[in-house]
């Protein structure tokens, strides 16, 4: 697994495993394109052999980073991807200055909560109805460095 910056020549896998993963919320590919280039925002790939894994991004404000995409390809989950994306945004992350770090994920998305979890992520409260298709609760969980 290669971990490295998202690039203009990653946009069309990214929308593409956006799109895979989160339907009809999926972030737009112009909406990946303006994180590749706002200076606020980072975002991570992980790449093997060519093929774009996972990916996954941070905006950052202050000391504070909002991870604001998780996504892997549902042929590499289960195989370290995720954990090893995210901790790598977090460093540089962290690098950058943020010391605190917030998300969001479905109430019902275990395998995602137990994920966070393991990385030091704690549940912080609920936004009523945040999800669409279906309508769900989100966990807001934060972590502190």
């Amino acid at each position: 697994m290669r971990i490295r910056e998202l690039t203009e020549k990653d946009l069309d896998q990214a929308a593409f495993l956006e799109k895979a993963c989160f339907g009809i919320s999926a972030w737009s590919r112009q909406a990946l394109a303006d994180a590749v280039t706002d200076k606020n925002a980072l975002y991570l790939v992980a790449e093997e052999d060519g093929i774009l894994a996972g990916y996954c991004g941070v905006w950052l404000s202050f000391e504070e980073g909002e991870i604001m995409n998780v996504a892997v390809r549902e042929d590499f989950r289960r195989r370290g991807y995720a954990a090893g994306l995210l901790r790598a945004l977090m460093q540089k992350a962290a690098e950058c200055g943020a010391s605190r770090f917030l998300l969001e994920v479905r109430e019902g998305n275990l395998p995602a909560i137990r994920l966070y979890e393991s990385l030091g992520f704690q549940k912080a409260g609920i936004r009523k109805d945040f999800y669409v298709s279906p309508r769900e609760n989100a966990l807001i969980m934060t972590k502190e460095i």
